[in-house]
């Protein structure tokens, strides 16, 4: 299968180096053309328009910032749904809103004809680069077998959660523990470090408990030492995930009181110019 990747960021990039490490022809299109030296370095082919890039994959794969930026680029102009037809699958490893990714599929199929499978990811940058990624997909299932070859390389783990916008709602549940964790390792470092205790052993001193979790290791080291490290991953990218969980939440009737909590603690620290930080720096919210 020829790949088309759109979206060269922080995961986007790892992740295109790892298909075109598996042997894929990846061609490769950005807003931000100069995000591209490395992939293209790596064998990937830069395409001048998504329009170029559509017209030669089968698989258009997607990872972009938000909801809105997914839809800019399907289907504003000189979109994906300008140029694709039968037969062609778009596969969006974005975390988008549920509702608008069911809503952008039933659109895009009117448009060409093509298919659409939600597959966000999870294990950040590092996942990515490793090719541990954890992936949730919503799809036909044949869709989802189709793409198996192309998820391989990119994770340990893929797992079919039901139809188009469900891989969307696993990603809102898991970012819901993500940021709540978060949160809560923030003011349980500040309290350790009020009382004395020797923050930056706490990751040791609790690894294999019920309180470790790869956040605990990854990200409690450099909250104890009160760093603000070059972003592996944004706060904006968390309140923006922990905004589709209320939101969800408000959709189905369940309640996400904890998740509410951590959104509004979290626009808060953004808000202290925060927002394009690393979520390590969510200690500096709790001190003086």
């Amino acid at each position: 299968m020829k790949l088309g990747f759109i979206g060269i960021g922080l995961m986007g990039q790892p992740m295109t180096q790892r298909l075109l490490q598996a042997g894929f022809e990846v061609r490769v299109w950005n807003r931000s053309p100069d995000k591209l030296a490395a992939v293209k370095a790596a064998g990937a082919i830069e395409a001048a328009s998504i329009a170029e890039l559509v017209e030669q994959v089968d698989l258009v794969l997607l990872c972009l910032a938000n909801t809105a930026v997914v839809e800019e680029v399907v289907f504003g102009a000189g979109g994906v749904a300008g140029h694709g037809r039968a037969g062609q699958l778009l596969v969006d490893f974005s975390s988008s809103d549920p509702e608008a990714t069911r809503a952008y599929a039933a659109r895009l199929q009117a448009a060409c004809g093509m298919g659409w499978v939600d597959s966000p990811v999870s294990g950040g940058v590092a996942g990515a680069e490793a090719g541990t990624l954890a992936i949730m997909c919503g799809g036909e299932a044949v869709d989802i077998e189709r793409i198996r070859p192309v998820l391989a390389p990119l994770s340990l783990r893929v797992t079919h959660m039901g139809p188009v916008g469900a891989g969307q709602v696993t990603k809102v549940c898991n970012q819901m523990i993500v940021g709540c964790n978060l949160m809560v390792l923030a003011e349980m470092m500040a309290l350790a470090k009020a009382c004395g205790v020797a923050a930056d052993r706490i990751p040791e001193a609790l690894a294999g408990g019920f309180a470790d979790s790869k956040p605990m290791q990854l990200t409690g080291p450099l909250m104890a030492a009160e760093s603000d490290p070059d972003p592996k991953w944004h706060v904006r990218t968390l309140l923006k995930d922990l905004d589709m969980a209320v939101a969800q939440s408000q959709r189905a009737g369940s309640a996400t009181p904890m998740s509410g909590l951590a959104a509004q603690l979290m626009r808060q620290h953004g808000g202290q110019g925060y927002l394009e930080r690393d979520p390590a720096t969510l200690i500096r919210l709790y001190k003086p």
